[in-house]
Parts: structure tokens; sequence; C-alpha cells
């Protein structure tokens, strides 16, 4: 039986940087958030969790057609680890491997998500995240031995920490374009083409 992803998309944060709810932001018609979360659909279909903070009711409205699961984290306000320890509350009996993605990367797409979850060799302790910019980081896939660490995160202490703590369990697939985020008005001006 092939091992159980769950794709945790992140879509809590107070957008402080944007000035309003950069989520809810038109992007090529839609939300941006919807990117992320159909990509994250189309690479795990019937197991993508939406997790909601600022603004949870309208962020809930739009990306619910796309997702499965929807956890609300009420402790947004302190920071990303609040956000990644709801999603691997709400899925993380369910999966094997856990892959956290961030719904303000507009970028990535669902063939780089599979190339995640392919390059996974299906170890509790392999890690697999994306390279880009001469760094790592999400989306990343963390296979079940790290589900406790990540349940456990709080405050603006993101995943990057379990990362830091594990080089040797550290695998990379290289995707130039998910280095792009959102975070202020002009960045979405400037989106480069989607690959």
């Amino acid at each position: 039986m092939a091992p159980v992803v769950y794709c945790i998309v992140l879509a809590a944060g107070e957008s402080r940087r944007y000035g309003r709810t950069k989520l809810l932001e038109d992007l090529h018609g839609k939300p941006l958030l919807c990117h992320t979360l159909e990509a994250a659909q189309a690479a795990c279909p019937g197991r993508v969790c939406l997790v909601t903070g600022k603004d949870a009711d309208a962020v809930h409205t739009a990306g619910r057609r796309i997702a499965d699961l929807v956890a609300h984290n009420p402790d947004f306000a302190s920071g990303i680890g609040s956000s990644i320890s709801a999603g691997v509350s709400a899925c993380g009996e369910h999966a094997d491997a856990l892959l956290i993605a961030l719904a303000d990367q507009p970028l990535v797409t669902a063939g780089h998500i599979s190339a995640l979850i392919e390059t996974w060799d299906g170890e509790a302790t392999t890690i697999i995240a994306s390279a880009y910019s001469e760094t790592i980081g999400p989306p990343v896939l963390f296979g079940r031995s790290y589900f406790e660490k990540l349940g456990k995160l709080s405050g603006d202490k993101g995943a990057k920490s379990v990362l830091r703590e594990n080089p040797r369990s550290v695998q990379s697939v290289y995707f130039e374009p998910a280095a792009f985020d959102i975070d202020t008005p002009g960045d979405l001006e400037t989106l480069p083409t989607q690959p």
C-alpha cells in the first residue's frame, strides 16, 4: 500500500507588510490562495488541509471548494509555528508524510509538489525540501518522525528549525519559482509568469 501524504497549505498570516489580507487578492481571476490550493489538490487529491487564521471566514469561503479539511488556528497572531501545529493536529494521524506549503507562493506547481513526493523514499526520517535562490525551504515534505516536533512549534518559529536540526536527513528538489512569495502589493504586480 502506498504511503499517504497530506498537503498542509498555510493561509493564516496577518499580511502585515501587504496592508490587507493578501491571500484574498485577485490573481488571474481567482484569490491568490487558490493557486497553491489547486496545485496541492492536483498532487494530493483528497488530502489537502487549509489552515486559516486572520479573516478566517473569508479565507475559508475562498478555499473550501478546493481544500478537503480546514483547520482554524486561533493563535495565528503568534506566528507561523502555531499554524503548522494546527495543520499537524488536523491531519497528522492520517498521514505517513506531511507536505507543508505556503498559500502566498502562487508559482508553486502541481508538478513540483508531485516531484517532492516522488523523491521521498517513504522513510519516516526523510525530509524533502524545495531548493531555490541558494537556500532550501517550502514546500517541504516531512516523514512521520518529525510530526511530534512540528506539532509542538509555536510563535514565529517555523519548520526551518526542523531542517536545521536534521541536515543529514534533508534532500532537495530544485525549483526556482518557489523563491517568489507575495509580501507586498508590488510583489503581486511584478510576479513572473507561471512556469
